[in-house]
């Protein structure tokens, strides 16, 4: 039986790092698991100008020194080519896409995504990632992100030769839309969405540590993330979506969105791998796939993982992480 893994270091392709006090523990924290993580811009305030994205950078940088940063920048109106290239230079590799009001920090969304078309025309030309928040406002909570669908298959056709991250996705139709467009289209797969379901959020009580956007749902929405996960396909990757919220905020009449997976995410994902038998796969999918999508080069160093159980401490960072208090077979 396995006893140790050799993996290149792991890429978390969307991470969630605060801002403030609690980014300089989240940033450590990401940073001892993680050899590059793509950060993501729903800040408050949001990041959404070069001067931002540099400032973001050098604060999660000063907390985590050895951390590769990728940044990405709020898509909430529409930028000059000089910006965009302004972003690029300051470390940006995508722009974020989040629709009015479906997620944390996203009153400044866009109600409209042809109205930013002229933008992503520059991103298409520049070369910088379309990165999408899959759901549509307005809908019922099981079906946005089923009727985001529509919007990546007309941005596929419109801009035949962007690259386009469908981030976290987590039903069936989703994975099914990314499997049947080119190659340029992608999806990011969290740890959180590979073992719940909305279940393990309302089913026997409330659990708000499990509670995000978008939702976990059906157990078959879970299986077919599960299945293109395990299936070696270079469009599916690891993104974690960690995103801590502190104690207060979850356990509240109004609680945040969002699953704090970093500090758990690599030895749960070894463990589901290996109950699929598919643990030659895993360093695609937590490594090499997104840095190939992303035309970055390949992690090069290694980390060690070992069978020995521990148990999920019930706060790290002063939020609940996934799976608080559960023991975990690798380390």
């Amino acid at each position: 039986m396995l006893q140790e893994l050799e993996l290149p270091l792991p890429n978390d392709f969307h991470i969630h790092l605060r801002q403030g006090e609690a980014l300089v523990n989240y940033a450590k924290s990401a940073g001892e698991q993680f050899g590059l993580v793509m950060a993501m811009p729903n800040t408050e305030p949001a990041i959404d100008s070069p001067e931002l994205v540099k400032k973001y950078k050098e604060e999660i940088l000063a907390a985590a020194p050895n951390l590769q940063v990728l940044l990405t920048f709020k898509l909430n109106k529409n930028y000059t080519e000089q910006e965009l290239l302004a972003m690029q230079k300051n470390g940006a590799v995508a722009a974020k896409y989040y629709p009015f009001g479906v997620t944390t920090n996203s009153q400044d969304g866009v109600s409209k995504i042809e109205d930013i078309y002229p933008t992503i025309a520059l991103l298409e030309k520049l070369d910088l990632v379309l990165s999408l928040h899959g759901e549509e406002p307005g809908v019922f909570c099981l079906d946005k992100e089923k009727d985001f669908l529509k919007h990546l298959e007309k941005l596929s056709k419109t801009f035949p030769k962007l690259r386009i991250v469908l981030e976290h996705v987590s039903c069936v139709e989703a994975v099914e839309c990314v499997k049947s467009l080119p190659e340029n289209i992608a999806a990011t797969i969290t740890v959180h969405h590979l073992i719940l379901t909305l279940d393990d959020i309302i089913g026997d009580s409330l659990r708000p540590q499990n509670f995000c956007k978008p939702l976990p749902k059906l157990p078959k929405d879970r299986d077919a993330v599960r299945a293109a996960a395990f299936s070696g396909n270079k469009k599916f990757f690891f993104g974690s979506d960690s995103a801590p919220h502190a104690l207060e905020k979850k356990q509240s009449l109004s609680g945040a969105a969002g699953v704090y997976s970093a500090p758990v995410a690599v030895p749960i994902l070894i463990e589901e791998f290996e109950k699929e038998n598919k643990l030659n796969l895993l360093a695609d999918f937590v490594s090499n796939f997104g840095a190939d999508f992303y035309k970055i080069p390949r992690q090069t160093k290694k980390a060690t993982y070992v069978k020995k159980e521990w148990q999920v401490p019930k706060t790290i960072d002063g939020a609940v992480p996934l799976r608080a208090g559960e023991t975990l077979k690798w380390s």
